[in-house]
């Protein structure tokens, strides 16, 4: 599990993962979203604009099994 440390109290999913370096765009983060392929706290998520905060963990379920990133606020 990877740490993403964040500086406000919540972040968008999307923007999350470009920060992370998972996806490159929004779209990319909405087709991941369609194939039900993104968890949040071990639950399907459903919206790409979800507000994460400290804490929530991430997984992309990918073809070569599942990549998972934890929320970490600073400051």
């Amino acid at each position: 599990m990877e740490n993403i440390s964040i500086h406000t109290e919540d972040i968008q999913l999307d923007q999350f993962l470009k920060i992370a370096g998972a996806v490159m765009t929004g779209g990319e983060v909405k087709a991941w979203i369609a194939d039900e392929r993104i968890l949040k706290n071990g639950e399907v998520e459903t919206a790409r604009r979800r507000k994460l905060h400290d804490g929530d963990v991430i997984t992309l379920i990918t073809d070569d099994g599942k990549v998972e990133y934890k929320v970490v606020r600073e400051g």
